[in-house]
């Protein structure tokens, strides 16, 4: 998820005589057998592998996926029992085990379908196997890239249910001897309308269990859904209301230790030396201090304890070529590269150069953005116990499968060895991928000299000064219009393409596109950060945008409506979030509105954002209104939280986000100085939920997040006349242009 090679090697790993494989791994010939033979018994089958029904009627439902405050343990086995006809009553809802058996081949398919792949339905069986396998090699049980309910749900877990409701169905149809299309089903029964006879799942479940699921049951229709599109009470709220939920910061195993950590700051460094070990193990409380290869800890009774004899240790790492870097340094770098690295095509469509080289005015801007960290409320941590039978591991994580390979990889054991107890996430945003923590290689080497457990546990400071962080990007734009005042050619450069791969695409018709990138890597490590590389994009396509329609001295809505004439989607989410702020109607004085697009995750966002202007010259966010069109809501509450949480999380990104670099380390190391946007000063935000029926169903973790550094950084322009091109909005002072005491209006 973190790299285009990741999604590349999901979809290239099902390629088998070139042809590309994938499939519903759940209704593979015997996988949901296997899962009997390992996790089931005659009383409490498996009608596919996500599905096991008990004698007693109740359904419960494995969910491969993380809770990390998304409420995926709801949305997601809804779909399932939806489709099942389930009395959701009767619903259980687990979060899968971390074995291979519960690997999520699923991702493969929707990943490639969202690329455009299609599978003949002659190679099925062979594409249910080979999905399986890619997800197994990649220990895929992976939370992220908005794919919850639109892969896992949509492909998955709504074919389990029809799937296992028709099992049920054929085994009823046997036992009554009646044909299976007599009879229906509700509330976890079957039931045969001619006669009056009816029986319940828990009944039917051991026989049903040994049919071979369908490969492709009838879903239900829109208008057939019971659960789909309500707002039912979240799985894993009561838990977090009454204090039982258990996040991997609450592992308590018996006779733990506690490990604080101190790494090399400027990254790539190594351990030099512990000068002062023995005088700090005289503290009390302290078992050791563990050197590693880049960090040195210290493990102690308690937290407490441990952190303040790590924070005295007198420590040296030994010097890099970087120990000199600076945000400058680097910055300069990517404009050196811009002007002299090879360009690599990322859009090419009709000719640009020439188109460019004949206009009379050509409009040229860069922008830029820094480094930002994840600053998931949690602290990064993980418990490892080390024993003779194995390894037990206790941790927060998007992806189970993969921390549990990492582990059984540091250890040197066999991943069978392995045993992850999964655990609430106190946030993730691309942070707990196992391709983007340093912890739990860490805590495992730590835990490995002990034959107790010990929970590693990283302060803030670390965390922000050591995380995997979201890349600093710089983006130049040329753009011309023809004699006509048409938008004619677009041009952008720029540095480092990561995914998703159409990030930095448009959705306006402009017939001469030439949208290519340079790399220039850095020291700094790079991770997924919520939305990915849509974040920084967004900003710059989404402000050059409103340069464009501001040099034409058209309504920035306007502008964008005229590039749109064949994408009605994209003009109705525009459109809607317009209507319902108000775009065009007075504003009270000393406010504006900024307007912002895009299309991510298989999802179309319009985001108006209303500001003003403090005392002090700092920005106000006073309101946002945001349409998104996700194709179908699965849950509507839940559906709207994700995307006011999408927007705080951009908002603070596009406010206070700066992650600086001196010396070749991270300057910034707590939230006095990494800031937060604070309830007091969250605008009031409107959700605008649409649907297209026939579309696909799209993400809501991340669309919402992006749009919102351009809408705000528009209103700036459209209220003070400063067109801003580089983030944090904190850097600047604005104050209302002279001769106007509102809005710019054009």
């Amino acid at each position: 998820m973190t790299s285009i090679s990741r999604r590349g090697f999901l979809v290239g790993a099902t390629v088998v005589g070139g042809g590309l494989l994938m499939g519903y791994a759940a209704t593979r010939p015997s996988r949901h057998q296997q899962a009997n033979e390992q996790f089931g018994s005659p009383e409490s089958p498996f009608l596919t592998t996500w599905l096991r029904i008990d004698q007693d009627n109740t359904v419960t439902i494995y969910v491969p996926h993380s809770e990390m405050g998304q409420g995926v343990l709801t949305s997601v086995p809804m779909m399932a029992a939806d489709e099942l006809d389930a009395d959701w009553d009767l619903v259980n809802v687990e979060q899968a085990p971390v074995d291979d058996q519960f690997a999520n081949g699923v991702l493969v398919k929707g990943f490639a379908t969202s690329m455009g792949v299609t599978i003949p339905s002659f190679l099925n069986r062979m594409a249910d196997y080979a999905t399986l396998k890619a997800a197994q090699i990649m220990n895929m049980q992976i939370t992220g890239g908005s794919s919850s309910v639109r892969f896992t749900g949509e492909i998955g877990m709504r074919t389990a249910g029809a799937a296992a409701r028709q099992m049920l169905v054929e085994s009823a149809a046997a036992q009554w001897g009646v044909p299976a299309a007599e009879l229906e089903t509700a509330n976890s029964f079957v039931m045969h309308s001619g006669s009056g006879r009816r029986i319940s799942y828990g009944e039917l479940a051991t026989t049903a269990s040994q049919l071979e699921p369908p490969r492709a049951p009838v879903l239900k229709r829109p208008d057939q859904f019971t659960l789909m599109g309500r707002s039912i009470p979240r799985t894993d709220i009561p838990a977090k209301v009454d204090g039982t939920a258990q996040f991997g910061i609450d592992a308590q195993p018996e006779n733990m230790l506690y490990a604080a950590v101190l790494n090399a700051p400027v990254f790539g460094a190594t351990l030099a030396a512990v000068n002062n070990k023995a005088a700090i193990m005289q503290r009390r409380g302290i078992q050791a201090v563990v050197e590693l290869e880049d960090a040195v800890a210290v493990v102690a009774d308690n937290y407490w304890r441990a952190s303040q004899a790590v924070q005295a240790l007198d420590v040296s790492f030994a010097g890099t070529e970087y120990d000199q870097s600076t945000s400058d340094s680097i910055f300069a770098g990517y404009e050196v590269a811009l002007d002299n690295e090879e360009r690599h095509d990322d859009v090419v469509e009709g000719d640009a150069d020439t188109a460019l080289s004949d206009a009379s005015n050509v409009i040229t801007a860069s922008y830029r953005v820094p480094y930002l960290a994840h600053a998931a409320m949690e602290p990064m941590n993980c418990t490892v116990h080390v024993t003779d039978n194995g390894i037990d591991v206790w941790t927060g994580t998007q992806d189970n499968l993969g921390i549990r390979g990492q582990v059984a990889g540091v250890a040197e054991v066999d991943e069978n060895q392995v045993r992850v107890h999964a655990c609430y996430l106190g946030g993730g945003f691309g942070r707990r991928l196992p391709t983007s923590t340093n912890t739990i290689e860490q805590a495992t080497r730590i835990a490995m000299q002990f034959d107790v457990p010990v929970q590693t546990l990283w302060s803030r400071e670390e965390d922000t000064r050591q995380d995997y962080y979201r890349p600093a990007v710089t983006s130049r734009f040329r753009a011309s219009f023809d004699s006509n005042g048409n938008l004619n050619a677009w041009e952008n450069i720029y540095i480092g393409k990561n995914e998703p791969a159409e990030a930095a695409h448009i959705s306006y018709g402009v017939p001469n596109k030439n949208i290519r990138y340079v790399e220039s890597p850095t020291h700094v490590p790079f991770g997924a950060w919520r939305s990915v590389a849509h974040s920084q994009h967004t900003f710059f396509l989404e402000s050059f945008t409103d340069e464009l329609a501001w040099q034409q001295q058209m309504d920035p809505l306007a502008f964008r409506l005229s590039l749109l004439a064949d994408k009605p989607r994209h003009r109705r989410v525009l459109q809607e979030a317009a209507d319902r702020a108000g775009w065009g109607q007075p504003l009270p004085e000393g406010r504006a509105q900024g307007i912002a697009l895009q299309e991510c995750f298989g999802s179309v966002v319009a985001q108006v954002a209303e500001i003003s202007l403090r005392d002090d010259g700092s920005v106000k966010v006073e309101k946002v209104v945001c349409a998104l069109d996700c194709g179908r809501v699965v849950h509507p509450d839940n559906a709207a939280s994700q995307v006011e949480s999408g927007i705080i999380y951009g908002l603070t990104a596009a406010l206070y986000g700066q992650i600086s670099i001196e010396d070749g380390k991270v300057k910034e190391s707590n939230f006095h100085d990494y800031e937060m946007v604070r309830l007091s000063e969250t605008p009031d935000i409107e959700s605008i939920l649409l649907e297209s029926p026939g579309a696909p169903v799209g993400g809501l973790g991340e669309p919402a997040t992006p749009p919102i550094a351009a809408a705000v950084s528009n209103a700036v322009f459209a209220l003070t006349g400063q067109r801003i091109r580089e983030l944090p909005l904190k850097r600047y002072q604005f104050l209302p242009t002279p001769q106007e005491d509102g809005a710019r209006s054009a």
